[in-house]
């Protein structure tokens, strides 16, 4: 997958937010490889209690139905005839993801190497997820980026979560920073729509979501993973601009 070509011409580019003032970052799946995690977490407790008859979900329906989504969401998804039983179930199976990432969180590959490039700059950065809260500072503690991310938006301490742009809205206001000099960075369908509807261009990672919903979503472009060539062409792009504030000062 190349660039969206179709799309860019519209909105901005990387290199048009010279000079860049922030960077957000969704955190499952963004940060760190961690949709595996969830895809069997739900598929062991739903087939457990003999949901879809017990046939174990697939990947299409964990796409379609989960990734990315707020947790009332996919319980509304799940349950629609017992919202309160779908709450508990997740609260459950939220327990069981926190398990299992805590034995086996990878990073996605490069993702040391961008943060390093955004220190450097002196940039703003934000985490905003969809995750619950004990997932999210689990994920992002586990990860050692702490220190890393100024602050942590979560879609439940906004009105509306992903794909709505509020949680990505609140980012930019928490920061002190404009939506045109900030990019975002997400792995998701309802996350890239949330990052566009806030007026950002979004880099989309490719790491498990098919590359055609994800551009159907209208990333600036698609990367598999924060070493790919055509994010750092842009990076580099970016820094001959005018960089960052505190570079450009």
């Amino acid at each position: 997958m190349t660039t969206g070509e179709n799309s860019v011409q519209s909105k901005k580019s990387i290199p048009d937010l010279a000079p860049l003032e922030a960077v957000l970052f969704d955190v499952d799946g963004t940060l760190c490889d961690s949709d595996p995690l969830h895809h069997y977490a739900f598929r062991e407790m739903l087939q457990e209690i003999g949901f879809n008859n017990g046939v174990p979900i697939d990947e299409e329906f964990f796409v379609e139905n989960i990734a990315g989504k707020h947790n009332h969401d996919i319980a509304m998804r799940l349950f629609p005839d017992d919202i309160p039983r779908g709450a508990k179930f997740l609260e459950d199976k939220e327990a069981m993801f926190r398990r299992l990432a805590s034995e086996n969180l990878p990073p996605i590959k490069g993702l040391y190497k961008l943060t390093k490039w955004i220190e450097e700059r002196g940039l703003k950065r934000a985490a905003v997820t969809n995750a619950p809260k004990q997932n999210a500072e689990m994920m992002i503690s586990k990860l050692g980026l702490k220190a890393f991310f100024d602050v942590v938006i979560l879609g439940s301490d906004c009105e509306r979560a992903k794909p709505y742009p509020d949680p990505y809205l609140k980012a930019l206001e928490v920061l002190k920073v404009s939506k045109d000099h900030t990019f975002v960075c997400e792995d998701s369908v309802s996350g890239i729509k949330a990052g566009v509807a806030a007026g950002m261009p979004v880099v989309g990672l490719a790491t498990r979501n098919p590359e055609n919903l994800l551009m159907e979503a209208d990333p600036t472009f698609l990367v598999k993973d924060y070493e790919d060539p055509k994010l750092w062409a842009a990076l580099e792009e970016l820094d001959k601009k005018g960089g960052s504030l505190k570079t450009a000062a």
